[in-house]
């Protein structure tokens, strides 16, 4: 179990699979994110950062921008920032709004106290060294700089676990199947507290449950599937497995008339001291 998850975690972090098969464009990204539709209550999460940095002036930092969700709502509702994306991959930068660029965010390519705020939305469990990247988002931020992270709790989605893992055990013919990749379990809101508390000071944590209702398996598909560029970590067949869950949730569907899917992610909030 320790060997199996070691490797996941390597996989989860390692700076190839990230700038290609994971985020080489925004199309696995985009299927995550798109099962919040069928959430409720529904969040505007980039419209909660754009309030939390109602004060802000001057230059914010979006580190791991992903396809750019928060820079694009920051240039049209604060045109006044001057705004910085930057991810890993140069290519799910292709349509962010500039400027942009391409770093790692355990280095980043920035000054000392260069930054009024910095943003780290559901990404540094991506990052090898989360203590250092952590050093690096509190060294870029000027004194009293605000910092902002996002991630999901440990009971976060539980029933897609459930479903993969039961789908994994009826396509190898076992009583219970493999985990799938945990994304967020190196920085959840249970953890993240803590390691953002060794660099910043006054942290909060904004809590943001929900309850995902589909009465059609295939938003349950697409985020099944959208872990494909972590197939080869999950010991077992993957297309054939999202299959096996297509059908396992079309049966709760049929008996249910609904599949439904607990949430738990939030954004924490820090000072610079």
């Amino acid at each position: 179990m320790t060997s199996n998850t070691a490797q996941q975690d390597a996989a989860v972090t390692d700076k190839a699979r990230l700038a290609t098969s994971a985020y080489a464009d925004e199309r696995h990204l985009a299927a995550r994110q798109s099962i919040y539709q069928w959430q409720q209550p529904r969040y505007d999460l980039p419209g909660i950062v754009v309030g939390q940095l109602a004060e802000i002036t001057g230059t914010v930092l979006d580190v791991g921008c992903g396809n750019g969700k928060f820079v694009t709502r920051l240039h049209h509702d604060r045109p006044d920032l001057r705004v910085i994306g930057m991810d890993i991959s140069a290519g799910i930068l292709a349509d962010v709004p500039r400027p942009v660029v391409v770093a790692d965010a355990q280095a980043l390519p920035f000054a000392d106290a260069s930054m009024d705020a910095v943003l780290a939305m559901h990404m540094l469990y991506h990052v090898p060294n989360i203590p250092a990247a952590i050093n690096e988002l509190a060294r870029v931020l000027k004194p009293g700089g605000l910092v902002i992270a996002s991630t999901n709790s440990d009971t976060d989605k539980r029933e897609l676990d459930q479903l993969w893992r039961q789908a994994a055990a009826d396509v190898l013919g076992l009583p219970e199947g493999p985990s799938r990749v945990s994304l967020s379990s190196r920085f959840s809101m249970e953890a993240a507290p803590r390691l953002l508390g060794n660099a910043f000071s006054e942290v909060r944590v904004q809590e943001l449950p929900g309850l995902i209702e589909v009465t059609t398996s295939q938003p349950i598909v697409a985020h099944l599937a959208s872990y494909e560029a972590w197939a080869d970590q999950l010991g077992v067949p993957f297309n054939t497995t999202v299959m096996r869950a297509e059908e396992l949730a079309d049966a709760v569907i049929t008996e249910h008339k609904a599949f439904r899917v607990t949430c738990l992610g939030g954004i924490l909030l820090g000072r610079k001291p």
